[in-house]
């Protein structure tokens, strides 16, 4: 994550970078959302089936409860690192939000310069 969040903050900013991580997220809900409809759904087919068509239907209930746990999952993951990493986005002088430039990289860290006050801080990264 760290290698990422540095070569993207580079190339396009924190903001952006930090817009795409909140879409990603909740694109993540929604898949998440929409899987247990069609665990909701699988589960009522399930219910009326008989034999075989039971069974695949029983597939489909554990293929569904599968993606939506891993969709939240990476959704709560998502969203809690773009948040602990813009909560460290503000220049420590000036006060500045999302105006820096990445300096280098460190493990779970990366130094950053303020674009405004040139002021140096680092900004870790969640695990």
């Amino acid at each position: 994550m760290n290698g990422r969040l540095f070569e993207s903050v580079k190339r396009n900013g924190f903001r952006k970078w930090y817009e795409r991580q909140l879409l990603s997220s909740h694109a993540h809900m929604v898949l998440a959302f929409l899987s247990m409809i069609a665990l909701v759904g699988s589960m009522e087919a399930q219910r009326q089936a008989e034999d075989l068509t039971q069974l695949v239907d029983v597939l489909f209930v554990l293929l569904c409860a599968l993606i939506g746990l891993w969709a939240l999952r990476r959704y709560l993951f998502l969203l809690t690192q773009a948040e602990e990493t813009a909560n460290q986005a503000s220049c420590p002088d000036c006060g500045d939000y999302g105006r820096f430039r990445p300096v280098c990289e460190r493990v779970q860290a990366i130094d950053v310069c303020c674009r405004k006050c040139s002021r140096h801080w680092v900004i870790t990264t969640p695990k």
